[in-house]
C-alpha cells in the first residue's frame, strides 16, 4: 500500500482529490491537513511516499512547509495559482495541477509518478529547496524555522544578522538564534536590499542594527551591532557598507 497525505486548506479540494484517488486503490490517504503546520506533523507521523500539496495556505505556504522537512516525499502540487509552476518544477515536483483540474489530468500526474518512482527523488527535492529562490512575497517578510517539534515564524525586522554555518545558516534575533537549511545566496536574494546587506562571505546584517564601524587588525574592519555582536567585514563588504551608509 502506498501512503499519501493531502495538504490543502480547502475541504472541497481535498474531497475532489479523494474522489479521484478511488481510481488508484493502491494509494491510501493517511491524513488530511488544513495547513502546513498540520502537514509537517502528519508527515513525521506517517512517513508518506506521496503528497498532494497546495501552495497558498494559512500560516505557512507549501514551499515553506517543505523546507521544514527532514524527509521529503514525492510532491504533486495542487493550486489555483500558476505563477509558482516553474519554481515547483525546480524542486523536482512530480507535477503541478492548476485548479480546477480534471480527473484525467489528475490521473495522468499520479500515473506519471507510479511509472517513475525512485528513491533519489526526495533527496533531490530537499537540496533544490535549499538553493532555490522562490521569490514568494511572504518569504521577503518572514523566515520560518523549526526547532524540534516547534515551528516559529520570525518577522525579518527581528533578524539582527545571519551567519553561514556549514550546510545551514544561523539566524540571530535579539534573544536567540535558529538554524535553517538554506544558503547565504538565498537570503541575499530574498531579503530587502534596503534593509539587509551581505558584508562578508559568511555574514548578512540588518543595516538598522549597526551602531558603528571600527578598524580591526591591519586594514580590516568590524561592524558593531546594537546587540553587542561584532561582525567582520570583508574588504568589498566594507566598501559596500560605506556606500550604503553614505560615509
Amino acid at each position: 500500500m502506498i501512503k499519501a497525505i493531502l495538504i490543502d486548506d480547502e475541504p472541497l479540494a481535498r474531497s475532489i482529490i479523494k474522489e479521484y484517488l478511488q481510481g488508484f486503490p493502491e494509494i491510501e490517504v493517511m491524513d488530511e491537513c488544513n495547513n502546513g503546520f498540520e502537514g509537517v506533523k502528519a508527515i513525521q507521523q506517517h512517513q508518506p511516499e506521496l503528497l498532494f500539496l497546495d501552495v497558498q495556505m494559512p500560516k505557512i505556504n507549501g514551499f515553506e512547509m517543505l523546507e521544514l522537512l527532514e524527509y521529503t516525499p514525492a510532491v504533486i502540487f495542487t493550486t489555483a495559482f500558476d505563477e509558482y509552476a516553474i519554481k515547483a518544477f525546480e524542486t523536482h515536483a512530480i507535477d503541478y495541477l492548476l485548479k480546477p483540474f480534471s480527473k484525467e489530468r489528475f490521473s495522468k500526474a499520479v500515473q506519471k509518478w507510479l511509472s517513475g518512482r525512485t528513491q533519489s527523488t526526495s533527496t533531490a527535492q530537499v537540496q533544490n529547496l535549499n538553493d532555490t529562490n522562490f521569490n514568494h512575497a511572504d518569504e521577503q517578510h518572514r523566515i520560518v524555522v523549526k526547532n524540534g517539534s516547534n515551528i516559529k515564524i520570525i518577522p525579518v525586522q527581528e533578524v539582527n544578522y545571519i551567519e553561514a554555518y556549514d550546510d545551514y545558516v544561523k539566524i540571530f534575533t535579539k534573544d536567540a538564534h535558529h538554524l535553517k537549511k538554506k544558503t547565504m545566496n538565498y537570503f541575499e536574494k530574498v531579503l530587502s536590499a534596503s534593509d539587509f546587506l551581505r558584508v562578508h562571505r559568511s555574514y548578512i546584517v540588518q543595516l538598522s542594527q549597526i551602531t558603528r564601524i571600527e578598524p580591526f587588525e591591519k586594514n580590516n574592519h568590524i561592524a558593531l551591532l546594537k546587540s553587542g555582536a561584532k561582525i567582520p567585514l570583508s574588504r568589498n563588504g566594507y566598501l559596500k557598507l560605506k556606500e550604503v551608509l553614505g560615509i
